[in-house]
């Protein structure tokens, strides 16, 4: 498993352009990132509530558990490179 975390919703608008960027991000980059489905998923919502602590409150939501930073919905390619190497990006 990764520790670059993306949730997600299947019909979220966000999360599918969100999801693009992701796309890119792994094959421009080879970096990893764990895509999870939570609004279909209650146990996938489960753990994005454990995480999440009241930081976003929705999605997407990429969490990072090595430097604990996190995204919260829309963003830049570049913000989202910079947080999957664990480098200081505008939140």
């Amino acid at each position: 498993m990764s520790n670059l975390l993306e949730f997600y919703g299947a019909e979220c608008p966000h999360c599918i352009s969100m999801h693009a960027l992701v796309e890119r991000l792994e094959k421009e980059e080879g970096i990893k990132v764990d895509s999870i489905e939570v609004w279909h998923n209650k146990k996938n919502e489960e753990r994005l509530l454990q995480l999440d602590k009241d930081m976003c409150g929705g999605v997407p939501f990429f969490y990072n558990t090595k430097t604990k930073k996190f995204i919260c919905g829309d963003d830049s390619y570049e913000n989202l490179k910079k947080w999957a190497k664990g480098e200081p990006f505008t939140q």
